[in-house]
This record gives C-alpha cells, sequence and structure tokens, in this order.
C-alpha cells in the first residue's frame, strides 16, 4: 500500500526542516516529526581517474580544501619564514579558483580545513609542539610572526585564514584542525555525514602530509576518496607527491585533476 508523505502544510501543521542537509533533514511540527525523507534522484558525473573512472554522484560529493592558509602559501606566512617554499603551495591556487565556482554550481559542498589552533594550545602535547619547533629554539606554534606579528596557526588569526585569492563564501563549511588530519578530534566526519556526503574530493597543501593523512583517516572511515592532484601541493621534494600518488591509487582512493572533473560535470544546472 502507497503511503503518502505529509505536505509541508498537511493536517498536523506547518512543518519547520531540522538540519542542514539536502540529503537527510526531519521535518517537525507540532504533533508530527517526519523522517521519511526519500534520497534525492542522484545527479551522476563520471570522472576519469586512476586507477579506474569513477562515477560519482554529485548530490553526496564534497570538496575538502586543506590549508590553503597565509602561513602556508603567503610571503609573510610561517613557511616564508623558516625558510620553506611558500610558493610551491600557492600552486593549487589558479586550478581552484577555476574547479570551485562550477562545484558550487552544481550544489557541491566546499569545505576548508585549516590548521587553527586554541591561542592558549591547551589541547597541543609536546610532542605536536616539538615537530614544529624540533630543537627548543625558534618560532613555534602559536608564536608571533617577524613579519606581522600574527601568531602561527592559531585560530582567527592572519596566519590561519585561507589565502585572499580563495576567500571561503558564506555557503562554504569552515572546520578548525589541530593535527595533520583534518579529522583528528575535529567535526568533519559530523559534517559530512550530515550533508549525506559519500564522496569527498581532496585538495590542498601538503600533498604528503596534511592532505595524505586527511584523505587516509577518510578512507578509513568509509568515504569515497579521490586526490585532485592539480588542486595540490607541497615544498617537500617530488619523491613526496610520486609516493603519496601511488599510495592513493593502490590503497586508498582514486587520482583525478582539476581539468577531469570540469570535463565530467553535467550541463544542466540548477
Amino acid at each position: 500500500m502507497k503511503t503518502e508523505k505529509p505536505s509541508a502544510t498537511s493536517n498536523d501543521g506547518p512543518f519547520g526542516r531540522l538540519g542542514r542537509g539536502d540529503n537527510y533533514h526531519w521535518n517537525a511540527s507540532p504533533t508530527l516529526v517526519d523522517m521519511s525523507m526519500p534520497a534525492p534522484e542522484p545527479k551522476v558525473a563520471t570522472l576519469a581517474c586512476e586507477p579506474q573512472d569513477v562515477r560519482v554522484d554529485l548530490r553526496r560529493t564534497a570538496i575538502v580544501v586543506i590549508d590553503m592558509q597565509n602561513d602556508f602559501c603567503t610571503k609573510g606566512g610561517w613557511v616564508a619564514q623558516i625558510g620553506g617554499d611558500f610558493e610551491a603551495d600557492r600552486a593549487p591556487i589558479a586550478p581552484l579558483l577555476r574547479l570551485l565556482p562550477a562545484l558550487r554550481a552544481h550544489g557541491v559542498p566546499v569545505i576548508w580545513v585549516n590548521w587553527g589552533n586554541r591561542a592558549d594550545l591547551a589541547n597541543m602535547p609536546p610532542n605536536q609542539l616539538h615537530l614544529y619547533k624540533p630543537t627548543g629554539a625558534g618560532v613555534g606554534l602559536g608564536e608571533p610572526l617577524a613579519s606581522n606579528g600574527a601568531h602561527v596557526l592559531e585560530k582567527d588569526s592572519w596566519a590561519a585564514a585561507v589565502v585572499d585569492e580563495l576567500a571561503p563564501l558564506p555557503s562554504d563549511i569552515c572546520v578548525d584542525k589541530y593535527r595533520i588530519s583534518g579529522f583528528w578530534d575535529t567535526p568533519l566526519d559530523s559534517i559530512l555525514r550530515n550533508l549525506g556526503v559519500r564522496t569527498v574530493l581532496f585538495a590542498g597543501v601538503n600533498t604528503d602530509q596534511c592532505v595524505l593523512h586527511s584523505l587516509t583517516d577518510a578512507n578509513f572511515l568509509g568515504y569515497g576518496c579521490v586526490l585532485v592532484e592539480d588542486c595540490c601541493a607541497t615544498s617537500s621534494p617530488s619523491f613526496c607527491t610520486e609516493a603519496t600518488v601511488w599510495n592513493v591509487k593502490k590503497c586508498f582512493g582514486f587520482v583525478t585533476d582539476s581539468a577531469r572533473i570540469l570535463a565530467s560535470l553535467p550541463e544542466s544546472r540548477e
């Protein structure tokens, strides 16, 4: 027997939506909570990838952009101050400027995951502090940059902000992280699940560090993982990228690039 879904203004009164996700939310009235939301019709795109092509539902896909922030990608940031190659980390900016608007136009959530520590570093154990100040000298987490006084990787500081070229839109989602993985002790997994996401595109820096370990954690959590290679970068030696790409294709997911994603997107818009 077919059961009719209550309308937004049924005999139970007007319904209010509970939940941000278009894929899954409740509708509540004074007398009824409707949990019976049907699955939305898939919006399919077939991505050319390695080791196999991947067919995804854009309604259940998000892109996670990791650490495209001033401390890593800007002349006055921390990487530049400690003598690293911040210019290498700027490589994803141009392809992301092309890719993100197209994904947003198809309703794909853009999630920015930036390293943004508490000001008091209360959740940072000594091993994490040592990672970035191994000799006990120099400028470590939470300490002021010589260039502008911003505190290294501190939440709400210039150092932790997304680079100007890629400024997030109000509709985007921002998540602070405190380790190399964007999933450890953050709400990222809960956000993705509440949005109904099952496939995650990964971009950002550094390819072999924060991007890789966020991607592997996503794989362990059951997400389909796609590394967008030209939207990732690292200041590490080239063999680190080669090993990362090889391992993603071998063990953790799939590899594509922004041009192949753009070519796969359906022409229709909503």
